[in-house]
């Protein structure tokens, strides 16, 4: 079958039948859009669940897996967990673990960070001038992952026409598969 005869089904169906594969796709991104603000709720983090981006946490964590996080600001950081932060002028967060933690006269703590595959400490990804992340800057801590789930992630973003493809190919098994 090609593209045009997919067009062409499309075109076949009645109203009713468009309408309702219509609000059949509307409800299935709004209950993971529910999904996920549920989870920010419970885990107190505003992205509770992250794909590892690089290869800078191995052999902890590897490239494409999922992490999942809670962010509770009641429990205390500690040297040696493995955290993730944005640091100021850059999107994607940091997946790396803390190494040294200081404590303020003020009673508030900062601290250091470091990937276990990397040589050096983090400061070079710190904002200009910054020498230690403070509790702000966390987005969440890691509790548990899943190896490799996120490699589709990675390749939607290393490779941008494969959404497109993966969008059609979805669109297509929807299609065929009706009732």
């Amino acid at each position: 079958m090609d593209i045009s005869s997919y067009f062409d089904e499309v075109r076949r169906m009645n109203k009713r039948q468009l309408y309702y594969q219509v609000l059949n796709f509307g409800m299935i991104v709004s209950s993971a859009l529910m999904i996920w603000k549920g989870l920010m709720v419970v885990t107190h983090s505003e992205s509770p669940i992250v794909v590892v981006l690089s290869g800078s946490m191995e052999p902890a964590f590897f490239r494409g897996d999922l992490l999942f996080l809670t962010n509770y600001q009641d429990d205390p950081l500690q040297a040696g967990e493995v955290v993730v932060f944005k640091v100021e002028g850059r999107e994607i967060p940091i997946v790396h673990r803390i190494i040294k933690l200081h404590e303020q006269k003020d009673g508030q703590m900062k601290f250091l960070t470091k990937g276990d595959n990397n040589q050096v400490d983090d400061r070079g990804l710190y904002a200009s001038g910054q020498m230690w992340l403070k509790r702000k800057d966390v987005v969440g801590r890691a509790r548990g992952f899943l190896p490799y789930i996120g490699m589709v992630t990675i390749i939607m973003n290393d490779y941008p026409s494969f959404k497109y493809v993966l969008l059609i190919g979805l669109g297509c098994f929807v299609l065929l598969n009706r009732e």
